[in-house]
């Protein structure tokens, strides 16, 4: 190509840069047009949301009838509109806990919003280099000779006649898709400070945030108070805990180890999150295990929890995850799965530290991988079938050396017939193991179970702070077989309890 350019005539060249200049600015424009006026409906704060880009600079959120609108610099030249829809929440107090304990910990929301933005602006791009290219193959086409032809007929009367109509045509088809909604009256903002008044003191994180004071009431400002107050709160103690783990008594790993985090029972408990990458960062874990219950329900309002939970461990080198019994239905799977999580489908698969792992859905929600179809099938018939499995797995040679299940009793038949290293669990909220568990043929295994991520009272787990101990897991692997785990709680006051390190031995 360059060696084209460079024996091309200058006349010629000149005609290429300038078709070439001429479909970029033409495409630009249209894309841009494209772009501002485009939208997309995810889960947003529990809410199905509707975003709609422009180049505001600006994040506005309305928020319905009740609550009043927010808005806040994006920190850049795209804006987004974000118009909240439906939710679930049965009560306002409800509703202002959720939004308190997501605004704690926003990384998995904003990842949401940006993924959707940028979804919109390569589409328009595409679309405007397309468009773009049209003007540019009609002049072309039409030739040289027609284009003088018509140029001529431009300089009647007639021809000028007809040339303003197109222009007019053209203006009023492209200015109701300019830079910025235009469709809503003015609006009065007044700052979060100024809103909630000088007896809230408001966090520096929300210091550029605003608020519509149309048609605010005092109820809704009562609401908002309270919503502030769920913030500071979740946010001074998660905040706290995610630091303080930087200086627990854990084991460093040695040459050669892997460590993994494990999480279970979140319940939608997304300030834990932080805690959880926190102590990761803290014991060296490079990837994370996850023995499901990340929501309450399954449904999609609680999107919110598992895009958290994506967001924090984004990096991870692996990261598997087996659905629980309360994550009812395919959306936690899928939704999951499409975030970059490895679920299972009755396959011994690749697993942490050259290990190979098996892993199975709660049967009581979520159906057991390609067994979900065969319906009346009891937890023990689940479990036999699973130990099966294993344990032909185990004869060809492919050891499972992590059984991933959301109840360890699930993975029981096969650890008593030695056919698994290590099986890891969550469910009853309250930790147990490692127990060594001897075969009949006298080989060994263990049983772990996590107790609550989330710190959850029953499948409760979202406030301003725990309700219970949370639990967190490091499970060490070498050689490709799981060698060590420690436990830590983080108790309801905020204190750390560090287990010592257990040591697997075969």
């Amino acid at each position: 190509m360059i060696a084209l350019v460079r024996t091309m005539p200058t006349r010629r060249l000149l005609e290429v840069l300038a078709y070439v200049g001429a479909w970029l600015v033409v495409s630009v424009a249209v894309a841009a047009a494209i772009f501002v006026n485009s939208e997309r409906t995810v889960e947003i704060a529990s809410h199905e949301a509707t975003l709609s880009p422009d180049f505001s600079g600006e994040v506005v959120a309305r928020m319905g009838p009740v609550l009043p609108d927010l808005r806040m610099p994006s920190g850049s030249r795209i804006g987004i509109e974000v118009e909240l829809g439906k939710t679930d929440a049965a009560t306002l107090e409800e509703l202002t806990a959720r939004y308190a304990a997501i605004a704690s910990q926003p990384e998995g929301q904003i990842a949401v919003a940006e993924r959707a933005v940028t979804a919109m602006a390569l589409a328009a791009l595409v679309q405007g280099a397309v468009l773009g290219a049209v003007p540019l193959l009609v002049w072309a086409a039409i030739g040289q000779a027609r284009r003088r032809e018509l140029y001529a007929g431009l300089r009647t009367r007639g021809g000028i006649a007809v040339s303003g109509l197109a222009i007019v045509l053209v203006v009023a088809l492209v200015v109701p898709f300019g830079w910025g909604r235009t469709d809503r009256p003015a609006e009065r903002w007044t700052s979060l400070r100024d809103f909630v008044g000088p007896d809230v003191t408001l966090p520096d994180e929300v210091a550029d945030v605003e608020v519509m004071t149309d048609a605010t009431t005092a109820q809704s400002r009562r609401l908002v108070e309270s919503a502030v107050s769920g913030y500071q709160q979740s946010l001074a103690f998660y905040s706290e805990a995610a630091e303080d783990a930087a200086f627990l008594d854990l084991r460093e790993p040695e040459e050669g180890e892997t460590v993994v985090l494990m999480v279970s029972d979140r319940h939608d408990n997304i300030g834990m999150d932080k805690v959880a990458r926190a102590i990761a960062d803290a014991g060296g874990a490079t990837a994370v295990i996850d023995a499901g219950d990340d929501t309450s329900t399954g449904s999609r309002w609680e999107a919110f929890s598992l895009d958290s939970l994506a967001a924090v461990f984004q990096d991870f080198d692996g990261r598997w995850a087996v659905a629980g019994n309360h994550d009812n239905g395919t959306f936690v799977r899928s939704h999951l799965e499409d975030l970059g999580w490895t679920y299972f489908d009755d396959e011994v698969i690749d697993g942490p530290g050259d290990s190979r792992i098996l892993g199975v859905d709660d049967p009581r929600s979520s159906g057991l991988g390609n067994w979900r179809d065969e319906k009346g099938l009891s937890f023990k018939e689940v479990a036999d079938r699973l130990a099966d499995a294993a344990c032909a797995a185990d004869e060809d040679g492919d050891r499972v050396n992590t059984l991933l299940v959301h109840d360890a009793n699930l993975g029981r038949p096969a650890l008593e017939r030695g056919c698994v290293d290590l099986v890891l669990g969550g469910h009853v909220h309250v930790q147990t193991g490692p127990t060594a568990v001897t075969a009949e043929d006298g080989r060994v295994g263990y049983t772990y179970t996590l107790g609550t991520t989330g710190g959850a009272a029953y499948a409760i787990a979202i406030g301003s702070k725990l309700r219970r101990p949370a639990s967190i897991g490091l499970i060490t692997y070498r050689d490709g077989r799981p060698v060590g785990i420690q436990s830590i709680t983080l108790q309801t006051n905020g204190r750390y309890d560090v287990d010592p390190w257990v040591e697997l031995t075969y």
